[in-house]
């Protein structure tokens, strides 16, 4: 079997597709909880904190050559080491909303598998039943 035969059979296997499909899914789903966080929440904190833009948050390390303006892109870019701690800010909330949601996602999950689990089986017919059917079973038998 050569090499690339052995690569799509392993390609083909039903949890490496499903892999993917859940990595290109969660891929998607962080952009849209990015912008939630971005576009959404951390206006709101800022506002009430009182700046408007998190990721300027920032404290210079070093003094910034002249003429370089005081943002977060140009000092960068410009090699002036800044701590960064709106960014840092910005991307834990990130987090914690994914990991919330995750973890609610996984939470539905298992209820439905325990209701699942929970499945009454049929009840074990009673005995009174099942000498009943007996009798009747051996007055149904033909007789010699």
């Amino acid at each position: 079997m050569g090499m690339m035969s052995e690569f799509r059979t392993f390609a083909m296997r039903g949890n490496v597709i499903d892999l993917a499909v859940g990595v290109i899914i969660g891929a998607a789903f962080g952009k849209i909880v990015d912008s939630v966080v971005n576009d959404l929440i951390m206006p709101l904190v800022g506002r009430v904190v009182g700046k408007l833009d998190f990721s300027n948050m920032f404290v210079m390390l070093a003094e910034p050559p002249p003429g370089v303006p005081h943002t977060l892109d140009a000092l960068k870019k410009a090699g002036v080491p800044v701590f960064a701690y709106g960014n840092f800010l910005t991307i834990s909330v990130n987090f914690v909303i994914l990991a919330f949601i995750i973890f609610m996602m996984v939470r539905g999950f298992n209820k439905m598998r325990e209701k699942e689990e929970e499945t009454p089986k049929p009840a074990e017919t009673p005995e009174d039943i099942k000498l009943l059917r007996e009798i009747r079973d051996s007055l149904k038998a033909p007789r010699p």
